[in-house]
């Protein structure tokens, strides 16, 4: 018989892989709904907003406590950057494709260190200084060669700088939220995602929304599944698993928007493309886990900055 241990961690890690396999498949939901970058994170948070209220509201997270000036302030600085992560990394999908633009998005844990060395003042160590230059490495060899397949002929390069720009958008927004602990993280998203509809409010296009249902059930799936059920799914997992086993399961997010870009849009990716996405997650990956590459000092350890990478490596997804 499993003990209750065991089945938290077995529970746990099915939630995880429902969560990342579900996030892996926004790419295509956004660009089948054919709506801007600006409509659909609209949408998803006109969506999302109340679906996290209703989530927020069973758990009995809506209470005076929660909501203090400064809570409401960080979320809020917070959402703006998770809002510009949103719109960028949905601009990427159509001009990079949704593999590069996934793999291009995942330094995100280099952007996390970088901001931690410069906020924090968290020591970078030698291994994840070489990782870094293994996962630059990689994004040469992406930028190399343009995907066989592209929504927007020409502009491959200007995709991977959104997908860049969406992950240091992520890597402060997780800067901001390190200064929220204690506050539980769906009433985070809960106060993002509403801020979300009032910023992009006036730049919705609105004329341009769909006039048909089809459309419809991608942006109501991106609203309610992506960013309602997403989060139950992750945050349960995370509060269950070791953190080694999440950012090891994370690793799921990408491979399945790998393989819905094949087999949505028949994205075939060149061997040097292939060998520089292989490059920038290992090199993920030896951060996330402080795998050393370069040996350490005496009494050296992994610094903070590998370990705030590592944390937020499984809230990363919730894309």
């Amino acid at each position: 018989m499993v003990n209750q241990s065991g089945k938290e961690i077995r529970r746990g890690a099915l939630e995880m892989i429902a969560a990342m396999s579900i996030s892996g498949t926004i790419g295509w939901l956004v660009v089948a709904s054919g709506q801007s970058p600006q409509n659909v994170v609209f949408v998803r948070c006109a969506l999302g907003a109340p679906t996290l209220l209703a989530i927020c509201a069973a758990l009995g997270l809506i209470r005076k406590e929660m909501l203090t000036w400064r809570t409401l302030a960080l979320a809020a600085a917070g959402g703006a950057a998770i809002v510009a992560n949103w719109v960028l990394l949905f601009a990427a999908y159509s001009r990079a494709s949704i593999s590069m633009a996934t793999v291009a998005y995942n330094t995100q844990p280099f952007m996390l260190v970088a901001l931690g060395a410069v906020v924090f003042r968290e020591r970078i160590t030698v291994s994840t200084a070489a990782w870094l230059g293994v996962a630059f490495i990689g994004l040469l060899l992406v930028v190399k060669v343009q995907p066989a397949v592209l929504a927007v002929p020409g502009q491959y390069l200007v995709g991977i700088g959104y997908s860049l720009g969406a992950a240091f958008f992520y890597a402060v927004s997780s800067i901001i939220t390190k200064r929220l602990k204690g506050t539980p993280p769906q009433l985070i998203a809960l106060i993002q995602v509403t801020l979300g509809v009032f910023l992009l409010a006036p730049f919705v296009d609105y004329g341009a929304l769909p006039h048909t249902s089809l459309p419809w059930a991608d942006l109501a799936t991106i609203g309610v599944v992506h960013t309602g059920l997403v989060y139950v799914l992750l945050y349960g997992a995370i509060q269950k698993l070791p953190t080694s086993m999440t950012a090891a399961l994370s690793f799921i997010y990408p491979i399945v928007a790998i393989v819905c870009d094949r087999f949505a849009f028949g994205q075939t990716l060149a061997w040097v493309q292939l060998a520089g996405a292989a490059l920038i997650l290992l090199a993920a990956a030896g951060v996330n886990f402080g795998w050393r590459i370069v040996p350490s000092r005496r009494g050296a350890r992994v610094g903070a900055a590998g370990g705030a990478a590592l944390r937020a490596r499984g809230s990363a997804q919730c894309k």
